[in-house]
């Protein structure tokens, strides 16, 4: 819960915040999605998070449009044969509850036991679509985040990774760390959502009360080309200020960037443009 540091006392709060995101759009009559989840999930926390957001925070049309483009991702790999979900760091999320699943679908998500004890409390009296288990892990500690992941594959052959509002909080040696826990065979993709570094500098700079306690972390100049120096491919790249401004969510003062260049074709002198994107990536080989 918040405390006295203000609204976000540690990067768990931001799961509210997310939440509160979804409760939000949810209740529009031309909603994106609809979680009727959200509002209690995101709880009070998560509505004194948005209440004290600045003013140019823009953080809702993000939010709001990355749940909607990763909804669609995971849909689109299912139809590919994914037999596994494993969402790492998923917070408050709760689409084993609203998407359109297969019974059967095995889906785990994992977070730190405070999280998941309240997420269980929340829930306890819901119904997922799928087949839907719990792991209390801290994954920033590698021994076990491994022995997590080697548990929870057992018997997968094409399994999808999310991690949906992770990499931004860690650095490029974790970043680094955790692209390389999940070089496995049975790991087919792993989906997420990254910023390059115009992105995260001014959303600190922006966000610098609210988020002191859990500011962004990595963001390099060119994220795609990050991963794939360390052997993953992007196989699917939605660009998120033209998605929102195609879903009529992206401020006006943001418009121009709908049409900026993209990811690793950026042309030169182009590396400080913002750039933020949803993405599916494949791992290829280092």
């Amino acid at each position: 819960m918040a405390n006295s540091a203000g609204p976000v006392s540690n990067v768990s709060d931001t799961a509210h915040w997310v939440a509160a995101y979804r409760a939000i759009e949810s209740a529009r009559t031309d909603a994106l999605f609809h979680d009727p989840l959200a509002e209690r999930l995101a709880g009070e926390t998560g509505k004194a998070i948005v209440a004290n957001e600045p003013r140019n925070s823009l953080a809702g049309w993000n939010l709001v449009t990355r749940t909607r483009v990763i909804d669609d991702l995971i849909i689109e790999t299912l139809t590919e044969g994914c037999d596994l979900v494993i969402n790492m760091a998923a917070g408050l999320d709760a689409r084993p509850y609203r998407l359109d699943l297969r019974a059967d679908l095995r889906w785990i998500e994992a977070d730190l036991p405070d999280l998941i004890a309240e997420k269980n409390l929340l829930l306890e009296n819901e119904t997922p679509r799928c087949v839907l288990t719990r792991a209390a892990v801290d994954l920033a500690d590698p021994k076990a985040r491994d022995q997590f992941l080697d548990q929870a594959l057992e018997g997968a052959k094409k399994a999808l990774v999310l991690t949906e509002g992770l990499v931004y909080y860690l650095s490029e040696d974790e970043v680094s760390g955790l692209a390389a826990a999940l070089a496995r065979p049975e790991i087919n993709w792993w989906i997420m959502d990254v910023n390059n570094k115009p992105v995260v500098d001014r959303f600190n700079r922006v966000n610098k009360k609210l988020l002191e306690n859990s500011p962004w972390k990595f963001g390099p100049l060119e994220p795609l080309r990050f991963f794939a120096d360390a052997g993953w491919t992007a196989d699917g790249v939605v660009g998120l200020f033209r998605t929102a401004a195609r879903f009529r969510r992206l401020p006006p003062l943001l418009w121009s960037l709908a049409v900026a260049p993209v990811g690793p074709r950026m042309p030169m002198g182009a590396k400080r443009i913002p750039w933020c994107a949803a993405v599916r990536l494949t791992y290829t080989g280092a």
